[in-house]
């Protein structure tokens, strides 16, 4: 009996030992998984493809979902890379950065150094159309009234 009880303690300290491993082994199996998903959905380069990402930003961004909005437009901006156009990946940074404006408006404690990165990126392509330039510019004077250099 007293040999039973032994053993038993023996399983019970090495399941409490195990265990901890086990399921950090596990939640680290989880995460890689789930990133192989993620990758595994990022949608091909297509012209369909950013202009449903477009709609689906616009859409959000009407409905006032600008968190939501915001990823639709970063997926306009990678297609827009992927087909070529810099002139519209040039509006795509724009718009992303004016998402996270309008959150910044609603709740001012929002982040704008992304808007900012995104809006001077905009600025720097040379395919920038004049108009789009200067809505970038008017949208990072803003920017720059919140954060100091």
């Amino acid at each position: 009996m007293e040999k039973i009880a032994y053993l038993s303690l023996a399983v019970i300290l090495s399941l409490g030992l195990v265990s901890p491993l086990f399921f950090a082994s596990e939640a680290a199996a989880q995460q890689e998984q789930e990133q192989q998903e993620q990758e595994a959905a990022q949608l091909p380069i297509s012209w369909e493809n950013w202009r449903q990402a477009k709609a689906e930003a616009e859409k959000y961004d009407q409905e006032g979902d600008y968190v939501r909005a915001l990823q639709y437009y970063l997926e306009y901006i990678r297609q827009a890379e992927g087909l070529g156009r810099p002139d519209i990946v040039a509006w795509g940074k724009n718009n992303a950065a004016y998402m996270i404006i309008k959150q910044h408006k609603q709740d001012s404690t929002a982040n704008l150094e992304p808007a900012k990165k995104l809006l001077e990126e905009g600025l720097s392509l040379a395919e920038a159309t004049e108009d789009c330039r200067a809505r970038l510019q008017s949208n990072l004077d803003y920017v720059k009234l919140f954060i100091k250099d």
